[in-house]
Formats: C-alpha cells, sequence, structure tokens
C-alpha cells in the first residue's frame, strides 16, 4: 500500500497524471476539428479513424516520456540528473493546469455551438455537382400557368437535402432520404405535399426560401442536410415557414445507420404535429427492411432515375442485389419493373422482353402490397400501351387514384390514359390538378400541351410547351412537340425553327411532317427513310401517322398493322392523334380500331370513374 501510494506521489510529481489529462483533453478536440474538415475537404472517410488510432497509439509514449523528463531552465533533462531541491515540476504543473481549464472552456463552447446552433446551410444554395445538366434557373412567371397562387397551411415542400459527407458519391443517401421523407409525409391525407420532381428542381438554385414557398405554392418548407462517415450519422432538419422565414422546428440527430427508418418516423412525426395536422390514426411509418437492402435500394432509385442506357443498367443489379437480401421490398419490385420498360424504350432490351420481365415483378409487387398505388398505376400503364386490355387498365389507374389521389405523378399517367381513350377535357382537367401539386414539373405541362394539341386547343397546347421550355429548355420532344402545334396552326416555318433546337432524336419523329408541309418532299422522304433506319422497331405508329399526315393510306395501314404486331405502344395515341385526319374516314380504320379494342363503341363501355383531389 505504501509503494502504491508513493508511486501515485510521485506520478503527480511528474505531472504524469496533468500531462494524461491534457493529452485527453487535447485529444478530443483534435477528433471534433478532424471530424469538421472532413465534412468541409475532400479526405477519404476513414480519415477521422486513422487520426483516432494515431491518438491512442501516441499515449503510452507520451506519459513515458513525462515521467523520464522533467522541463527545467536549461530545457529538458532526465528526472534522475535533476536534484529535488532545484526540481521546478510544481511551476510546470500550474502551467499545465492553465492549459487544461483552457482546452476544457474550449471544448465546453464547441459542445455548445455543435448541439444548440443546427446547421442551417441552406439546401437549395449549395451548388451539386449531380444536378441535372439541363437545369435552369426557374422562370418564376411560368409557374403560375393553371397554378393557384394561394399556399395553405397544411402544404409543405421537402427539399432535397445536403450532402455533408466528404464522399460526393454520397449524393444518393442525402437525395434518397428527402425523397423517403417526401413520400412518407405525402401519405398523411391532411397534408399538401409539394411533388418530388417540383421540390428537386430547386437544388442548385440559390433562392430564399420565401422564393422556394412562392414558386412551389407552399406555406412550409423542410430542409436539412445530411453527413455520413461509415455507419455514423449526422442528420439535421429545419421545419421553416415560408412567408416570414420562421423556425418552427429543427433537430439534430446523432445516430447509426440502423435507426435510419426511426429517424425518418421522428421527422414525420415532428413535421405532422408542428404543422398541427388533424389525424385519425397515427402518423405513417417508414418501412423498417435490412440497413444494407436500403442503401442498395436507395442507388437503385438514383440510377433509374438518371434516365440513361447506363443507369439502367447499374439500377438492374442494385435492385436485383435488394431483392436477394429482402425479396418482400415492394418498392424495389415496382423500381425494377421501371428499369426494365425503360431498357426497352432505350432499344436497350427487346420490348416484349422488356413488357415480360416488368409485368412479372410488378405482379410479385402488388402480390406483396395490394394497396400500392405505384404498382397498381405500372400495371394500368402496361395494360393499356402494351397489353391492350383497356379495361384492365382502367381498374388499376382507378385502383391507383384511390390509393394515391393527389400523388401527380399518378394523375399524369392517368390522365395519359383518359387521353388514349378519348375523354381529353378529363385528361386537361386532371393534368392541370396535378400541375397545382407539381408546379415545376416540365414534363407535367409538356403532356398538357400534347392533350390540348390532340383536343384541337393549339394556342393552349403552344402556352403549355412553352411553360415546359421556360421550366426546362432541355424537357424532352418539348421542341419537337412545340413545332408540330406550330404546324398544325398553320406556322410551319416557325414549326421548323423551333424542331431544330430539340436535342433529342425526338424530333425525327416531326421533320418529315414539317418539311413535307413546306413541300420539300426530298428532304421529307429523307428525314423519313432515317427514322424507319434508326427506329422501324420502336417507333411504328409514329411512322404510320407520318404516312397518314402525307396522305399516304396505304402505307399508313400497313404501318398500323405492324404497329398492332409489335405490340407498339404509340397506338394508344390512335383515337384523337390530329395526324390521322386523312384516314380516319377510310373503311379500313374502323375496322382496325375495333381490332385493338378502341372503337368508340368500346371505348364507351369502358367503366372508369375520376374523381378529382381537391
Amino acid at each position: 500500500m505504501t509503494i502504491s501510494s508513493s508511486f501515485f506521489e510521485e506520478l503527480k510529481r511528474r505531472n504524469v497524471v496533468r500531462v494524461t489529462v491534457l493529452y485527453v483533453v487535447a485529444a478530443w478536440l483534435l477528433l471534433q476539428i478532424t471530424d469538421v474538415l472532413s465534412s468541409l475537404l475532400p479526405v477519404p472517410e476513414w480519415t477521422g479513424s486513422f487520426v483516432f488510432i494515431l491518438l491512442v497509439v501516441g499515449l503510452p509514449p507520451a506519459l513515458i516520456f513525462a515521467w523520464i523528463y522533467e522541463l527545467t531552465p536549461e530545457g529538458l533533462r532526465r528526472q534522475t540528473d535533476v536534484d529535488r531541491n532545484q526540481s521546478i515540476t510544481h511551476e510546470t504543473g500550474h502551467k499545465i493546469n492553465v492549459l487544461i481549464i483552457g482546452l476544457l472552456v474550449l471544448a465546453i463552447g464547441v459542445v455548445v455551438v455543435d448541439r444548440l446552433i443546427p446547421e442551417t446551410q441552406p439546401v437549395i444554395g449549395v451548388p451539386v455537382a449531380d444536378v441535372a445538366k439541363d437545369a435552369e434557373p426557374i422562370d418564376r412567371k411560368a409557374t403560375d400557368v393553371g397554378v393557384s397562387p394561394s399556399a395553405p397551411e397544411n402544404s409543405v415542400a421537402v427539399l432535397p437535402f445536403v450532402n455533408m459527407s466528404s464522399d460526393a458519391e454520397q449524393e444518393y443517401f442525402s437525395d434518397g432520404l428527402s425523397e423517403e421523407l417526401l413520400n412518407l409525409l405525402a401519405k398523411v391525407p391532411e397534408l399538401r405535399v409539394a411533388a418530388r420532381t417540383s421540390s428537386f428542381s430547386l437544388k442548385g438554385q440559390n433562392l430564399q426560401i420565401s422564393e422556394v414557398g412562392d414558386v412551389l405554392k407552399v406555406a412550409h418548407v423542410l430542409e436539412g442536410s445530411v453527413r455520413k462517415s461509415g455507419d455514423r450519422l449526422r442528420i439535421t432538419v429545419q421545419l421553416i415557414h415560408a412567408e416570414d422565414g420562421y423556425h418552427l422546428w429543427s433537430e439534430t440527430y446523432d445516430r447509426t445507420l440502423d435507426d435510419i427508418f426511426a429517424i425518418q418516423d421522428e421527422i414525420a412525426s415532428e413535421v405532422v404535429a408542428e404543422l398541427k395536422v388533424a389525424l385519425l390514426g397515427e402518423a405513417p411509418k417508414a418501412r423498417d427492411t435490412d440497413t444494407e437492402a436500403y442503401l442498395l435500394f436507395l442507388q437503385a432509385r438514383h440510377m433509374n432515375q438518371m434516365r440513361s442506357a447506363d443507369g439502367y443498367a447499374q439500377a438492374l443489379k442494385l435492385y436485383q442485389q435488394v431483392l436477394a437480401i429482402d425479396p418482400q421490398y415492394t418498392a424495389a419490385w415496382s423500381g425494377l419493373a421501371s428499369t426494365y420498360l425503360g431498357q426497352a424504350n432505350l432499344a436497350e432490351r427487346p420490348i416484349q422482353e422488356g413488357i415480360e420481365l416488368a409485368h412479372e415483378a410488378v405482379t410479385r409487387a402488388l402480390a406483396i402490397d395490394p394497396d400500392n398505388a405505384a404498382a397498381h398505376a405500372q400495371m394500368g400503364r402496361m395494360a393499356d400501351s402494351y397489353g391492350g386490355d383497356l379495361a384492365e387498365a382502367a381498374r388499376h389507374f382507378e385502383r391507383a387514384l384511390a390509393l394515391e389521389p393527389s400523388d401527380s405523378d399518378i394523375q399524369r399517367q392517368v390522365a395519359t390514359f383518359l387521353f388514349g381513350i378519348g375523354r381529353l377535357e378529363e385528361a386537361i382537367e386532371l393534368l392541370n390538378s396535378a400541375a397545382v401539386r407539381d408546379p415545376i414539373n416540365a414534363p407535367i405541362h409538356r403532356n398538357l400541351g400534347l392533350v390540348y394539341e390532340y383536343a384541337g386547343q393549339l394556342d393552349n397546347s403552344i402556352a403549355s410547351l412553352r411553360t415546359a421550355l421556360n421550366l426546362n429548355p432541355a424537357a424532352f420532344g418539348a421542341h419537337s412537340l412545340l413545332g408540330r402545334a406550330l404546324l398544325l396552326n398553320g406556322q410551319p416555318t416557325e414549326a421548323l425553327a423551333i424542331m431544330n433546337e430539340e436535342q433529342s432524336d425526338y424530333a425525327m419523329l416531326d421533320l418529315p411532317l414539317v418539311y413535307y408541309s413546306l413541300g420539300r418532299m426530298e428532304e421529307s422522304d429523307a428525314a423519313l427513310a432515317e427514322l424507319v433506319e434508326k427506329y422501324a422497331d420502336h417507333a411504328l405508329y409514329n411512322i404510320a401517322a407520318i404516312h397518314a399526315y402525307r396522305d399516304e393510306p396505304d402505307q399508313a395501314f400497313a404501318w398500323l398493322e405492324k404497329a398492332y404486331t409489335h405490340r407498339d405502344g404509340g397506338l394508344s395515341e390512335i383515337v384523337s392523334d390530329p395526324l390521322l385526319a386523312n384516314i380516319q374516314d377510310d373503311p379500313r380504320m374502323q375496322s382496325f380500331l375495333e381490332r385493338i379494342g378502341r372503337s368508340p363503341q368500346q371505348l364507351a363501355a369502358i367503366d372508369f370513374e375520376v374523381d378529382l383531389p381537391q
């Protein structure tokens, strides 16, 4: 006992204890600084772990050094060489105490700042490398078309969270978490949640919160940031009143990846509570699954949304990995179906094969969850565009709309179906309803322009297509569709100029038309021949429509037969397509419409009720 006591006293005399305390406090501060720098600089994720290991390894040498050496007026000397009567270890100890106190004060300050001040970086003000290349500043005037200027108090937009991780490739996680929260809140019937397309289109744009609220027509904005390092997460969230920028609620979650679903539930519950939404039951809960499967799913969805051949290929592999881990993951089956159809549309997979695989995947999704609205919409789309069973399509679309009446994507798909069965006014009404929830979704305005064109409302068609282009100058097919609307409006020269601005191959569908109208037959023939050579297997209906417009009925019907044989999805447009005006009275048309189930009598027999969301 005496020896132990004496040893401890010697440790204190040589300041080994003080050095230990000083080392620990300094090490903690260094780790905090490393954590901050890791979020700001492009350093590897293992940097924090590496620093921690170095500090642990460095502690024993530091203590041995303090035991062996003493700081004297002449410099460092070995303890054994210093006369006890001349030792100044007590003075050195006082200096170490002051240093420890200073570091402790600094440490307390770091904790206070870290815990009490949320990370409030404006999400939409941070440039992101992965923003779509065609993203352009929003034209505020463009968002007023068909959109109510009011913002109900129960409305909210979920902006894409900022990726604060050192690894830019973690963008899929921050985006995915934002989308998961958006989908979760959208399940609350009493909430009006801005659609993903509109919310995410603001990513990387330096807008004030009040501007966000004005553009998206919402009273509240949910923004945040995500820092992921290994399985550690820091998620900071703020709910902000859009008009005055007042923070209604904010929270920082320091958790592990295993807690991700609980975090989503907590955020959703807090948002619902703060907005004082009256619920009959509990707020919706996030679907819990294996965390590895969840991360793979977020990556798969991210790649699928790229809408490219490489994106679809990677998404396919990732979805298959997800389902190998969790075969009951409904959203993964729906995503897999979307990927198969995407590959088929890009000619990366035979159409028939893509349809069959997609149908199998959606069937699996509905077997797991019969109330999955997205899966019902997918099944309706396939029955309409590829299966020719309009009654089945109607049942699935009606069910999808009943389950998710405010989902703008489902509204858009149902509107496409209505348009295909000749119920154009209902399609226009539904698309305008979708535009209220998703005001800066260029595809919605593009589709609205198409339906207006088929309804013969060419001025509205031109206005809607210009809105789509104002929102996104690179909107797929919008220049070509606008050119076609101008062509039908008797403006072929203007039509050609607009079509030449189309960046995709979509223009190939319409250039033969405008050249024909301008009397440039050789160029029309050449453009048509190029279309046939490149897309004969995927544009059968469009080729038929070109021949019909050029008043070549025999060729038109020959290509319509090919379209029917190959189950070309373009046939869903045949009922109202103005390009077919020259063959509408041909006796062969009535017979053909009956064969594909789209005669006036057959369409009138389809039982399909549409209840627009309030």
